[in-house]
């Protein structure tokens, strides 16, 4: 029997079967920073800019995504705010190993994810967002949609991806990337 880890308790639920069941993972950069005096990488706020981006990324997001249903956050002030900004309802668990994030992290951490997730938010930073995107895209992703991602992945980007089956068996290549969306 397989276990997963339930998205809210952190429980592990036993499954007895593989969810075929197509999912949508969002990776959403944080919003524009800014850089005051005195605060650490990590204590770094939105800039004025990014206060608006972010509520413009949770506007598109609301129009042109299925429901947010989990969020997997990282804990640098600059990606709270920039949740809090989208004003989503989705129920949010911070991760300190989100921030300043290797791809394989970032990954570790999708497959803890339990399968009553059908979409999946991640807000976390450059380089990882951009790293993540295109290594997960396989089968099914749009061209274009890579060379843009490729080319720059800029604050409050959100890049949109097709998952096939459970978030436990998310690795390389096993996404389809089908959009990508800078709100400004």
């Amino acid at each position: 029997m397989r276990h997963i880890q339930h998205f809210c308790t952190g429980r592990r639920a036993p499954t007895l079967e593989r969810v075929s069941t197509q999912r949508s993972l969002i990776l959403l950069r944080h919003a524009k920073s800014d850089y005051p005096p005195g605060a650490t990488d990590h204590e770094r706020p939105l800039a004025p800019r990014g206060i608006r981006e972010a509520g413009l990324a949770g506007d598109w997001l609301r129009a042109h995504a299925p429901a947010v249903d989990a969020v997997l956050c990282s804990t640098a002030t600059r990606t709270r705010q920039t949740y809090a900004r989208t004003a989503l309802a989705a129920p949010v668990r911070y991760v300190d190993d989100l921030y300043d994030a290797a791809p394989g992290t970032v990954l570790a951490t999708i497959n803890t994810v339990g399968d009553d997730v059908g979409t999946l938010l991640v807000i976390g930073h450059e380089p990882a967002m951009s790293r993540v995107a295109l290594g997960l895209a396989g089968s099914g992703t749009d061209a274009a949609v890579a060379q843009r991602i490729s080319e720059k992945y800029p604050t409050s980007g959100i890049a949109v991806l097709q998952v096939g089956g459970s978030w436990a068996d998310v690795q390389l290549g096993s996404a389809a990337l089908v959009g990508f969306h800078v709100p400004r």
